[in-house]
Parts: structure tokens; sequence; C-alpha cells
């Protein structure tokens, strides 16, 4: 098991797949380290990315204000891969990051060919809603 396959299977999202599913996502995915005070996704464009935090620790703001913050083994980007609509937050690094990223037509190939990844994103996605709905105190969507 290479590096990136091991990185992988400590991630929750990945929990339930397998070693050769571990390794085809590996394959997908690109591991890239990223410097405090990057910008990764801006509100309002366009996204093409889906992200994975390995280390570090990311920025989610909405309207210019700070909804959340998230960390290694959690995600953003799949809403707006998702429904082709524009990112609904702003997300910065907060520390150095090292993360995986895929991009749209591989984070496309991972969901339709790991259900139980599509499974744990669309749960994911679903309590980001409703955090939504309930107002920013309690979370929000960091796509």
């Amino acid at each position: 098991m290479d590096a990136k396959t091991r990185a992988l299977s400590m991630v929750p999202l990945f929990a339930a797949c397998g070693s050769g599913e571990l390794d085809a996502i590996a394959r997908l995915a690109d591991e890239i380290d990223i410097p405090a005070g990057e910008e990764l996704t801006h509100e309002g464009r366009s996204g093409r990315e889906f992200f994975v935090i390995l280390d570090g620790r990311v920025r989610v703001e909405r309207d210019g204000k700070v909804i959340r913050t998230l960390g290694p083994g959690e995600f953003f980007g799949e809403i707006a891969l998702i429904d082709g609509g524009p990112r609904t937050a702003t997300v910065t690094t907060e520390t150095p990051v090292r993360a995986l990223v895929l991009a749209h037509h591989d984070f496309r190939t991972l969901i339709n060919d790991n259900p139980a990844v599509a499974r744990t994103v669309l749960l994911a996605l679903a309590a980001r809603v409703r955090d939504h709905e309930a107002g920013p105190t309690l979370g929000g969507l960091a796509s």
C-alpha cells in the first residue's frame, strides 16, 4: 500500500472502501500541499474540484462571515460538482494544508464507481443543507 492509499484509508469518507477501491481512488486523486492563506474556492464562482483534507485546517465563509472550519478527514467542493451551480462558500486555508484533489470528471468517476462513497457524500450534503436551513450558527455549506 503506497502512502497516498494509506492516507485515503484514514479518511472517514473512504472507510467503507476496500483496498482495490482505495487504489483506484488514489489513481484519480492528486495529493497537493497548499500554504496558509490560499483561497481554494470562491463563493459564486464555478467549481471544478473536490477536496479532501489530509492535514491542516480551512475556513469556510459565506457572505464574508465564517460559518465553520474543516480539518483532517473532512471534505468540500461536492455541491458545485453535483448540481453544476456556483460555489456556495469561499474556502481559505488557515494553516498549511495537505489535501487530495479530484477534478470534476474524476469526482464523477469516484461517485459512479463507489456506491459507499456516493452515499457518504450525499449524507454529508444533506446534513449541510439541514444546517444551512437552520441558520449559520449551526454550520453551513462548504462547496
